[in-house]
């Protein structure tokens, strides 16, 4: 019995948390506070790095949508093909549809090959070669905000909570939360990549934190 009621208070939790997120989602419309300071209302150029084709629908989805409904100039740079597979190729254009589906330019989309870089668990990237990839990026493109991070994965929509507290209590001006303001299109997204489009990945973006909410940190670099 005192699972079941556990068990009832979780779903009502993630049910409560979902149509926060859904109500906050339609009302919002501020940019974020840290981006007012040196012209970001001008809609300059933002770079977002990942490391392999998905990554961006898994994980980065409230971003994106954020800055692209607020007519940013939105660039990815990704890091490898994701051949570990050897569907490397594929993933590509899987990539380049789901930023189709984003309204993100493909010539805004870079996708590294190197073969340093390649997919898989027991492969050990250079920090050096991918800061002077990611350096070369930003010089090329005039980038004036870049954002990679994974924290959090499995807390859903009830992450919202552990991100607006952290939000509020973290420097002022330092940190904010994104919702998506279309959690729906965060599947849409996800299917383009459909080598990758399996049952646990459906789930994931279902259940995932970053299915619903991003949060940036200012990081002085």
């Amino acid at each position: 019995m005192a699972w079941f009621l556990i068990a009832m208070l979780m779903i009502l939790l993630w049910v409560v948390s979902l149509c926060k997120v859904l109500h906050a989602s339609s009302s919002a419309s501020k940019v974020a506070s840290f981006l007012d300071a040196g012209g970001f209302t001008q809609k300059k150029n933002i770079l977002l790095v990942i490391a392999h084709p998905d990554d961006e629908s898994m994980f980065f989805c409230p971003t994106i949508l954020y800055f692209m409904s607020r007519g940013y100039n939105f660039h990815i740079l990704c890091m490898s093909t994701g051949n570990a597979d050897g569907k490397g190729n594929i993933r590509k254009e899987e990539l380049y549809q789901a930023c189709l589906v984003l309204k993100i330019p493909r010539h805004q989309v870079k996708i590294i090959d190197h073969p340093d870089l390649q997919d898989g668990f027991e492969v050990m990237w250079s920090h050096s070669l991918l800061s002077s990839i990611i350096q070369d990026e930003i010089a090329n493109q005039n980038i004036d905000l870049l954002s990679t991070s994974i924290i959090r994965k499995y807390s859903g929509p009830v992450d919202l909570w552990l991100s607006v507290l952290y939000a509020h209590y973290y420097q002022r001006g330092q940190m904010h939360c994104l919702l998506n303001e279309n959690p729906c299109k965060s599947f849409l997204v996800m299917s383009q990549h459909e080598s990758q489009w399996i049952w646990f990945r459906k789930l994931f973006v279902s259940f995932s934190s970053y299915t619903y909410v991003n949060t940036l940190r200012k990081m002085i670099i």
